[in-house]
Formats: C-alpha cells, sequence, structure tokens
C-alpha cells in the first residue's frame, strides 16, 4: 500500500510539470551512520553498529500561483498503527491570501520556538532530551501576517497536542504564536505556546530561539525554553538551554561544537518531554565534508557525552553516556 501511494503522487508529479505554475518539486533523501554508544564505560549493543537513520521523500509545488503545497514523509519510519500518515512529517496546503497573509492547513510543524527544534532531523547529530521526546509534526490550521517588509511573520498555529499519545486523548490541542524576525546579524524563532497534556490541563512554554551571523563563516545558534503548568510559575526551574557554534574554515567543511542543558527541578507532571527531577547536560562537537560543494553529498563525524539524571526510564539521554557517530548523507533533485 505504502508503494502504491508514492507511485501515485509520482505519476501526478510527472503530469503536473508541464504547466510552469504546476512544477513539482521532488526530493529524496538518505542518512546511514555508524555509531557506538557506551553507557558508564559499557557497550550498548542496542545502538552500536551500522544504522540507516532516514529514507526521506519530500514533494512540493503549485497548485495555483497563490496556492502552494508541501509533503515530506518518511519512507523508513514504520508504525504499530495503521495510519498511513504516521510516517507523514508534513502535508499541507498554503494560501497566500494577500501580500501580508497567509493560511495553512494540514498537516504542521507544531509551532514552537527554537532553532535545534526548528531543523530538519536529517541535519542533526546530537540533541537535548526536549527534542528527543516532543512529537513535532500534527495536524492542524495556521494564519502568519507578514510586515516590516517580510522581515518579520507572526503566525497563530492551532494543532493536536502535541501529547494526545501521552494523554491516550485525541480531543486535545495546543495554541502557538510564533514569531520569526530577521534583522542583519540577528534572527529568531520567539514562540509562546499554550499545550494541553491532559484535557483541560495545560503546560505553557516560553521559547526564544536566537540565531547570531557574526560572519559568512562563523555563526551561533542559542535557544532558551522556559516551562510551567497552569496556575504554577516555575521560571528556571524547568526549562532547556541549547547553544551550537559552527564554523566554516573552507566552503567544504563545517566545524560546530554544542552544549545542551534540561532540568526539571519541580513536581511537575504535566513535563513529558523533561520529566521531574531531571538534570541532564550533554556537550560535544565533530566536522561535516561537502565534497561536492553542495548538500548532495555529506560526510560527517561526530562525538558527544551525557552525564546527569534521568527520571523518565523511555528517556533518550543516559548519566555517563558516550556516543562516537560517522555517516553519509546523499540527496537527489529533479
Amino acid at each position: 500500500m505504502r508503494l502504491k501511494v508514492i507511485g501515485c503522487a509520482l505519476a501526478l508529479c510527472m503530469a503536473a510539470q508541464a504547466q510552469e505554475w504546476k512544477k513539482v518539486n521532488l526530493k529524496f533523501e538518505a542518512r546511514g551512520d555508524y555509531q557506538r554508544e557506551y553507557v558508564d564505560g559499557s557497550l550498548n549493543d542496542d545502538e552500536t553498529g551500522f544504522k540507516g537513520k532516514f529514507l526521506n521523500f519530500t514533494m512540493t509545488g503549485n497548485i495555483t500561483k497563490d496556492i502552494s503545497y508541501a509533503f515530506r514523509h518518511r519512507l523508513n519510519k514504520f508504525s504499530k498503527s495503521s495510519s498511513f500518515f504516521d510516517a507523514t512529517d508534513f502535508l499541507m496546503l498554503d494560501w497566500q491570501a494577500t501580500d501580508w497573509l497567509s493560511l495553512s492547513g494540514g498537516k504542521q510543524v507544531v509551532y514552537i520556538g527554537g532553532y535545534e527544534y526548528d531543523r530538519a532531523p536529517i541535519e542533526l547529530y546530537f540533541c537535548s532530551e526536549f527534542w528527543n521526546m516532543i512529537p513535532c509534526y500534527e495536524w492542524g490550521a495556521s494564519a502568519t501576517l507578514g510586515f516590516n517588509k517580510g522581515a518579520d511573520k507572526l503566525t497563530f498555529q492551532v494543532c493536536e497536542s502535541p501529547f494526545r499519545g501521552y494523554a491516550q486523548n485525541r480531543d486535545i490541542y495546543a495554541y502557538n504564536l510564533l514569531w520569526t524576525g530577521r534583522h542583519g546579524w540577528l534572527s529568531t524563532l520567539w514562540s509562546v505556546n499554550m499545550i494541553e497534556y491532559q484535557k483541560g490541563k495545560y503546560i505553557n512554554y516560553i521559547a526564544l530561539g536566537n540565531e547570531v551571523k557574526f560572519s559568512d563563516k562563523l555563526k551561533a545558534e542559542i535557544d532558551f525554553m522556559n516551562r510551567a503548568t497552569d496556575h504554577q510559575t516555575f521560571f528556571l526551574k524547568d526549562c532547556s538551554v541549547m547553544a551550537e557554534l559552527s564554523y566554516k574554515p573552507v566552503d567544504k567543511v563545517n566545524l560546530f561544537a554544542k552544549v545542551t542543558y534540561d532540568v526539571n527541578n519541580t513536581d511537575n507532571t504535566g513535563d513529558y518531554t523533561v520529566t521531574a527531577g531531571s538534570e541532564l547536560t550533554r556537550i560535544g562537537g565533530g566536522v561535516e565534508f561537502y565534497p561536492l560543494g553542495n548538500d548532495r553529498l555529506r560526510l560527517h563525524a561526530n562525538y558527544s557525552y551525557a552525564m546527569g539524571t534521568n527520571t523518565n526510564p523511555e528517556g533518550v539521554m543516559r548519566d555517563k553516556q558516550s556516543l562516537i557517530d560517522v555517516g553519509l548523507t546523499w540527496r537527489i533533485r529533479n
């Protein structure tokens, strides 16, 4: 069934390409890694060896001059449920109603601020505990206002709660307001979010993502997120910090160093991402090499070390956890 659906999509794409405004952009991308993971000096066999990380199919284009669509499906992602869309990251229509207003609907990214959160998973190697535990694609609708000659955008979104699986209830929702700004050396992804984690109970986020561009070769991404349940103030007690510095000494090489810190020093049982009593730090770095001078082919190698306490038995990060990772990413576009 999966192959039939993709085959139909490809056939429609080829037919649509005859008209300029219906031009379809196709992309296949894949990434495979070899990794070795150690926890407190002991090899973790389950997370060691060659692993196919990603196999994605992306399709974007226009139905009319003002209506566009975007679709990305993970061909290697399988679910216990029977829904084909569980492996779909996004599938949405966007209507550019005016020069300053666009309306979107479908399966979308949940609009939470932060640059680590915003980057595509295939671009990341090791991440914060929050990133590892947040489901970030849900069905919903959004409206975006553009102002200041396109330098700023304000997006309001209503979507399914990313915690509906934890709550075992599809009838819970998230209300998100995201500011995207680009002002010279500083770009921003800031949001405030009110997310149901149980029916009628909300956890609130303040997420401040900042990208500082020092030069064409050197930039930093610095994210801060604070989390609190309704009627409670947990400023700096339940929060995450993610920071990455990247430097390109030459066009084909990118060096990066990254640190993340997640803490929940509260009794906040409404935080399913960083559970109460957890405090985790991860630090690491690596190198990316682009032999063709573009993103069609990328080699990477990196190392990270995590330390601290994770009270979530289903969590990703562990105390004294080392991860060595090398791999290859390749892309094909029409």
